[in-house]
């Protein structure tokens, strides 16, 4: 449920670069309810996303290397973006 909290209010608050991802965090490690369960559902959601970006490049352009430089600099993209939102969810489980 967190990851779902997470993923709605990331969307919602996506005009806000650094405070949306931050508050989405906050309420989703509320939600989880401890600092460690926070941050699984934090970087659980982005590890699953490369996974499959790296595995639809590959099957898109049909060579492995194309596919995962292209799934690495998307990788970076969503590690940046889910910097606040771990944060976010840290401290949210520790407050819960």
């Amino acid at each position: 449920m967190a990851v779902m909290w997470m993923a709605v209010i990331s969307l919602v608050l996506f005009w806000l670069p650094l405070l949306g991802p931050l508050l989405a965090g906050f309420v989703g490690g509320r939600t989880a309810g401890t600092p460690g369960r926070g941050f699984m559902a934090a970087i659980l959601p982005a590890i699953v996303l490369s996974v499959m970006l790296l595995a639809i490049g590959t099957a898109l352009t049909g060579l492995p290397v194309i596919g995962a430089i292209a799934s690495i600099s998307l990788f970076l993209v969503i590690f940046v973006q889910a910097i606040p939102l771990i944060i976010g969810a840290v401290v949210g489980g520790a407050t819960a």
